[in-house]
């Protein structure tokens, strides 16, 4: 068993192709990749990972992905303790269209695992970003990495690279 774990909900197929950049980025042998439709099955696939990347993008007004919802109202009603797990959030947006609830997802990510122990970090500064607001701020930073693939898809390499090398100090086996 790899190190990391990648776990992601697509819809359109924009977080699966960024949960692959991420894995080709760290390595396959460093992380697995589950796709929250095809390869979850309960939380146990979560927990068996001290280290994980969770990406959703945002749908509505600012909800989660279709994969995600039962995954999180099943966690919700179970209350599974993520003590000692150090997590990482990613998720695509559109800051044109869904300007009002960029990456809302995030934060609705960030606050039910926060709320069950776990230590969320990679957050991103809000500089560079055009959008209206985002539920996903905390602090005056995004709570994980926003990528917008639609209107700034130029910029996702670099976001990805400099949001990786900042996660060395968390992820250990991203220094390896």
């Amino acid at each position: 068993m790899a190190t990391i774990g990648i776990f992601y909900g697509s819809t359109s197929g924009v977080t699966e192709e960024i949960a692959e950049k991420l894995q080709a980025e760290i390595g396959e042998d460093l992380c697995d990749l589950y796709s929250m439709a095809e390869d979850y099955d309960d939380v146990d696939d979560l927990l068996k990972y001290d280290y994980l990347l969770i990406g959703c993008s945002t749908w509505g007004a600012g909800e989660v992905q279709n994969d995600w919802r039962e995954p999180l109202f099943d966690i919700e009603m179970d209350k599974p303790d993520f003590s000692g797990k150090t997590i990482a959030l990613f998720g695509p947006g559109d800051c044109v269209d869904h300007g009002k609830h960029f990456v809302g997802a995030l934060g609705v990510l960030y606050d039910q695992f926060k709320a069950l122990g776990a230590k969320v970090v990679g957050a991103v500064p809000t500089d560079g970003y055009s959008f209206e607001q985002s539920s996903s701020i905390r602090d005056g930073r995004f709570v994980g990495l926003p990528l917008d693939e639609v209107n700034e898809s130029d910029k996702t390499a670099e976001r990805i690279a400099r949001w990786l090398d900042s996660l060395k100090a968390e992820f250990p086996a991203l220094s390896a």
